[in-house]
C-alpha cells in the first residue's frame, strides 16, 4: 500500500471499513507501539449536541478500558464541571482539565497544576480593559469564588446555559482585580466570533502576550468563541505529554480525539490523531484522520479501530 497524502486519508477515513488498524502503520506494517493511552476531548467530541454521552460511545470506552487501554479525558472544562461526565464512564480515570492546567483523578488526587501567575493575571485585566465584560477568571477551588467576573450582561448573550449551571460558583467583583488575591488557573474571554476576533487582535499586541498561552475554542453555528489564557507553555498537549511520560507511554502509543482549535497541541503530540467530522474545515486540513461527527458516535468508531 502506498503512502497517502492528507486529502486521501481524510476521504478514506469516512469509510471505516477501509481504515487501517491502529495495530498497523500507514504502510500496513505491524506497529510495535500498540495503542496504550486514549485521550478524548469532551464537548463536541465525546458528547453529542444535546450534551449527552451516546450509548455507543459509552459502551465503546468500557470495551477499551477492559482491553487495557488507559482512557484520559482532556477538556477545557474545569475539573468540577467535567466530573459528572467522567463519572458516567463507570471506571477510574484521570482528567486533564482547564485546557491542561490541572491533571487530577476522578477521586481527587492531583498529579499536576500549572497556575497563571497573579501578576500576569493582573496585567491581563489591565491590558484587556475594554473586554472586562467578556472576562471570567477561574480558580482551582470548589463552591463560590471558583469563578470570578465583573457582571453578566455581555456573557449572558453567549454562554447563558454555562452560567446557569455554574451560578453557585460565581463571585462578582468590580473591578475584578479587587478579588484577585491568588494565582488563578486561567482567564477566559467569551463572546461572539467577531467580538473575540477583536479581543484576539488586542491580546496579540499586548505586552502580557509574551507570558501566556492563548487557546481558541470556536462554535460558528452558535456564534460563540472562547479565548482561554493560561500560563506560558500550558496546553492540552503539554499536559498529555507530561502524563504519558509519567506513565511510561511513548507518543507513538497515544491516540487522541478532538474537535476544536484548543485540541491542536494534543493532536499534534499523539502518535495517532483523529479529528471529528463536526470540526471546523481548517482543522480537517492538518492531516489528522477524520472520524464521524459527535452526533454519529465518532469516538466509538475510533475505539472500534483501536481494539479490533
Amino acid at each position: 500500500k502506498q503512502n497517502q497524502g492528507p486529502s486521501t486519508r481524510v476521504s478514506r477515513a469516512r469509510e471505516y471499513a477501509r481504515e487501517p488498524s491502529l495495530a498497523q502503520d500507514d504502510n500496513g506494517n505491524k506497529n510495535n507501539h500498540r495503542a496504550r493511552l486514549l485521550a478524548i476531548d469532551i464537548d463536541g467530541t465525546l458528547l453529542d449536541s444535546s450534551y449527552q454521552i451516546p450509548p455507543e460511545n459509552l459502551a465503546a470506552l468500557r470495551r477499551a478500558h477492559q482491553a487495557g487501554v488507559e482512557i484520559v479525558l482532556v477538556t477545557g472544562r474545569r475539573h468540577a464541571f467535567a466530573l459528572p461526565t467522567a463519572s458516567e464512564l463507570g471506571f477510574d480515570l484521570w482528567i486533564i482539565s482547564s485546557n491542561g492546567a490541572v491533571t487530577r483523578s476522578l477521586t481527587g488526587e492531583t498529579f499536576h497544576r500549572d497556575l497563571l501567575p497573579l501578576e500576569t493575571a493582573r496585567a491581563l485585566c489591565a491590558q484587556m480593559d475594554e473586554f472586562r465584560g467578556n472576562l471570567v477568571i477561574t480558580f482551582d477551588r470548589e463552591g463560590k469564588g471558583a469563578l470570578l467576573l465583573e457582571h453578566l450582561e455581555e456573557l449572558t448573550l453567549s454562554i447563558r446555559r454555562w452560567l446557569e449551571k455554574n451560578m453557585e460558583c460565581i463571585e462578582f467583583s468590580r473591578p475584578i482585580e479587587q478579588a484577585l488575591g491568588s494565582d488563578p488557573l486561567q482567564a477566559m474571554f467569551c463572546g461572539s466570533v467577531e467580538r473575540m476576533r477583536q479581543a484576539a487582535a488586542v491580546l496579540a499586541s499586548a505586552p502580557v502576550r509574551a507570558h501566556i498561552t492563548q487557546l481558541k475554542t470556536e462554535y460558528p453555528a452558535r456564534d460563540l468563541c472562547i479565548l482561554d489564557v493560561l500560563n506560558r507553555s500550558c496546553s492540552k498537549g503539554h499536559a498529555l505529554e507530561r502524563w504519558a511520560r509519567h506513565r511510561g507511554i511513548a507518543p507513538e502509543a497515544v491516540v487522541a480525539i478532538g474537535d476544536n482549535h484548543n485540541d491542536a497541541e494534543m493532536l499534534n503530540f499523539a502518535g495517532r490523531a483523529f479529528i471529528m467530522e463536526n470540526a471546523a474545515p481548517e482543522l480537517k486540513e492538518n492531516g489528522w484522520t477524520v472520524t464521524r461527527s459527535n452526533d454519529a458516535c465518532g469516538v466509538a468508531a475510533v475505539v472500534d479501530l483501536l481494539i479490533e
